[in-house]
């Protein structure tokens, strides 16, 4: 099965909602010290005090993301990719017709 929908991660809707949920509660303690861990299991602040912690998973896969696209733009742009792909053939072809051209390791 092939997946057609988008992989880009965005965060600020992730934050807007986890503001939105964080401002009904009080007292929310921070996910893996001792007072989340001391929280019931089925305690609402629980669960919402991780997804706090994962909105801040969402901004550095967001970041990461833009950093790619940021890297591909530049590798894109740094050579003839054409002409480097056409000497690459060019000399593939002639290592082919010139063995005694190609370089061997010697021990």
């Amino acid at each position: 099965m092939t997946r057609t929908d988008s992989r880009a991660v965005s965060w600020w809707p992730c934050h807007e909602f986890i503001t939105a949920l964080v401002a009904r509660f009080n007292d929310l303690p921070t996910a893996g010290t001792p007072a989340w861990c001391g929280l019931d299991d089925g305690d609402p602040r629980k669960l919402i005090a991780l997804a706090v912690a994962g909105e801040h998973h969402v901004l550095r896969m967001e970041t990461a993301q833009e950093a790619r696209a940021e890297a591909s733009k530049a590798i894109a742009g740094a050579a003839d990719w054409p002409a480097v792909a056409r000497e690459v053939r060019q000399l593939a072809a002639f290592r082919e017709a010139n063995p005694w051209a190609v370089r061997k390791a010697v021990r």
